[in-house]
C-alpha cells in the first residue's frame, strides 16, 4: 500500500518520466544504422541511462547538497541527450513523429528536473 511517502528512489515521478524516456530511446536507438550501434546510438543510450542513475544515486545521498550535485550531473546528460536527438533527426534517423514524441518526453523530464532541483535547494536552505 502506498501511503505517499517517498521511500525510493523509484518512487519519485521524475524518475519514472525519466526512465520512460531511457526506454523509449531504448526501443527507437534500435531501429538506427548497424553502423551507428557504437556512436550516436550508444551515446544516446548512455545518456539516457546516465539521468535516471544519477537522480537514483542523489537520492541516496545523505546531504542535500551532495544530492543536488547529482542532480545536476542528470540535467547535464539530459541536455546531452537533447542535443543527440536533434542530430539523430537531422541526419535522418528519427521520423519527425518518433523526434516529436522523444523530445516531449525528454521536455517532461527536463521540467520536473528543474522543478526537483529547485525543490531540492528549498530544503538545503532550511537544513544549513
Amino acid at each position: 500500500m502506498n501511503d505517499g511517502k517517498i521511500k525510493l528512489f523509484t518512487d519519485l515521478i521524475v524518475w519514472k518520466e525519466g526512465h520512460k524516456l531511457a526506454v523509449l530511446i531504448y526501443q527507437t536507438t534500435r531501429k538506427f544504422p548497424k553502423e551507428e550501434m557504437y556512436s550516436l546510438s550508444d551515446q544516446m543510450r548512455r545518456a539516457s541511462v546516465s539521468i535516471t542513475s544519477n537522480i537514483a544515486e542523489g537520492f541516496g545521498r545523505q546531504g542535500y547538497k551532495e544530492k543536488i550535485q547529482f542532480y545536476y550531473i542528470a540535467h547535464g546528460s539530459l541536455t546531452e541527450l537533447e542535443n543527440q536527438i536533434l542530430i539523430a533527426k537531422d541526419v535522418g534517423y528519427l521520423k519527425e513523429t518518433e523526434f516529436e514524441k522523444i523530445m516531449a518526453q525528454a521536455n517532461s523530464v527536463h521540467a520536473l528536473l528543474v522543478g526537483f532541483i529547485k525543490k531540492s535547494k528549498t530544503f538545503l536552505t532550511y537544513n544549513q
